[in-house]
């Protein structure tokens, strides 16, 4: 598994170790890559069992351990009340454990992860700070002054979670906290459990993406339950795609003083019939162009864009936007206009007006024309290298200009491979929404990806950024060598059985760690 690992490009691998046996095991393996000559370094991974830190931190380049498990016992689900010197007492113990294996790392030059993890908080944190980021941060920043008091800095520090808008929150929040008391560490980013195939590409994407959008994170590591080598070209194309967006020009614009990035709060804004207001983000498909109209029964499009005109081959029943030097007034036929055409728009009588925009037009004229334009629906374009800053900049104009108009993001590609556009959809589009920006999406491709599928790649990016769900959620672990079973075939097997309760979330783990 290293070796294939390392042939797909990993630059540390992490391998579990439950006990002392698997610590010594862990030397073998070190010494066999090293007389291969690989000198990729190693990571292990530390739950419940303080010892076999002790052993793991002689051997390998780095260990993990897990603030959650390390000393405090494996969570009941009990609320455990405590007073602040029992609290303190508390504090004590860990510190006992803590800083002899910081000693043990020291002398062999071993970095430490504090590594926490939503689904295996205490009892103790969660009793006191709730199973929310807050509670994240303050088990974390435990060990963390522990470290400090003991004069170790080798350490990075992770805060994952398989629900994106938890995780994204929680590390944002940690840096704030470290910003506060002058201490910084690198971050390693993950979702953790995001699943398989396209659904764990896409959670993926929106979480790690959304960080790496705002600057944090120094190394990071999908998720996928399916074989470890599939996981680093993953991981890489996320990397790459967000670093290209570095060197362009400062993209002007003024933060909105209520904007929070710890907020959960969502952008609001007036209902256009069922876009904005209180409804859930709508899907447009693009099919400007294209003369394929099928529809995949499980995720039917809210709107279909169509270009100049609607096609005979158009699927009853759906709605249609057609541009609007083009467009007729029926049923379930709407307009789109541009910024060329925007003076016609107060004339039209359409029940819903769309409006093409990008952050350079939105002047202080077109602001005032979508303040005061009743039925009118933002398509959020943009060609800018880094897309993301530049929409991030419209919708803070937007609230600067308390205007409650709603958006929809739009974001075009060329793409052929499925996995390149749902790990830049997921980045693009996650992003923002998970900011509470965006009232649907729409997805333009010019390569050879189907139209049904990009349909339900939308759907999919829409409940990764946790704004939509159209779907059974299925969270399951990458597998480890705490795995008894073959999890790719039994997720496999799960969601064959149970992919019609989309009401549900459904967890496949391997072991206990992260769940009950």
């Amino acid at each position: 598994q290293c070796e294939r690992i390392i042939a797909a490009g990993a630059d540390l691998i992490r391998l579990t170790t439950q006990g002392v046996r698997e610590a010594e095991n862990l030397r073998l393996i070190h010494q066999q890559l090293r007389e291969k000559g690989y000198s990729t370094p190693l990571s292990a991974d530390i739950h419940f069992n303080p010892r076999a830190a002790h052993v793991a931190a002689t051997v390998a380049e780095k260990v993990r351990i897990n603030p959650g498990n390390f000393v405090d016992k494996q969570k009941t689900f009990a609320v455990v009340e405590y007073t602040d010197e029992e609290y303190v007492q508390e504090l004590e113990k860990i510190r006992s454990k803590v800083v002899p294996f910081l000693q043990v790392c020291k002398e062999h030059g071993t970095a430490v992860r504090i590594g926490v993890n939503h689904g295996s908080l205490s009892d103790r944190i969660m009793t006191r700070f709730g199973d929310t980021p807050e509670g994240m941060v303050e088990s974390c920043m435990e060990y963390l002054r522990i470290a400090l008091d003991e004069g170790f800095t080798d350490i990075v520090i992770s805060m994952k979670a398989s629900n994106t808008l938890l995780m994204t929150k929680a590390v944002r929040l940690l840096v704030d906290r470290m910003d506060k008391e002058n201490i910084h560490f690198p971050l390693h980013l993950g979702v953790t459990e995001a699943g398989d195939g396209e659904d764990g590409r896409m959670k993926s994407a929106v979480g790690i993406g959304a960080l790496l959008s705002d600057g944090l994170g120094d190394t990071v590591r999908v998720s996928l339950s399916e074989d470890p080598e599939a996981e680093v070209p993953v991981a890489r194309k996320i990397v790459d795609y967000v670093a290209k967006r570095e060197g362009h020009k400062p993209i002007l614009g003024e933060l909105y003083p209520g904007f929070s990035p710890f907020s959960t709060d969502k952008r609001e804004t007036r209902a256009v019939r069922n876009i904005g207001g209180g409804f859930v983000p709508v899907v447009i498909s693009d099919r400007n162009a294209i003369a394929d109209m099928s529809i995949n029964p499980h995720f039917i499009p809210d709107y279909i864009y169509v270009g100049d005109n609607v096609p005979g081959n158009f699927p009853k029943g759906m709605k249609s936007i057609v541009d609007f030097p083009n467009w007729e007034d029926r049923i379930d036929n709407f307009p789109m206009f541009t910024a060329g055409n925007i003076s016609d728009i107060k004339e039209c009588q359409a029940a819903v007006k769309f409006l093409q925009l990008s952050y350079p037009q939105l002047t202080d004229e077109v602001l005032s024309v979508l303040k005061n334009t009743e039925k009118l629906v933002v398509i959020l374009q943009t060609n800018h290298v880094n897309g993301v800053g530049e929409q991030r900049a419209f919708f803070h104009k937007l609230l600067n200009g308390h205007c409650d108009i709603p958006v929809v993001l739009q974001r075009s590609y060329s793409e052929d491979v499925a996995e390149d556009i749902q790990v830049k959809g997921g980045i693009d589009f996650g992003t923002v929404l998970l900011d509470g920006f965006g009232n649907g999406i729409m997805i333009s491709n010019t390569g050879k990806i189907d139209i049904a599928e990009l349909d339900s790649y939308a759907f999919g990016i829409l409940q990764a950024a946790r704004v939509r769900t159209s779907k059974t959620e299925f969270i399951s672990c990458p597998s480890c060598g705490r795995t008894l079973f073959d999890l790719r075939t039994t997720v496999a097997l799960v969601k064959k059985h149970f992919s019609h309760l989309r009401h549900l979330k459904i967890g496949v783990m391997g072991c206990i760690v992260n769940g009950p």
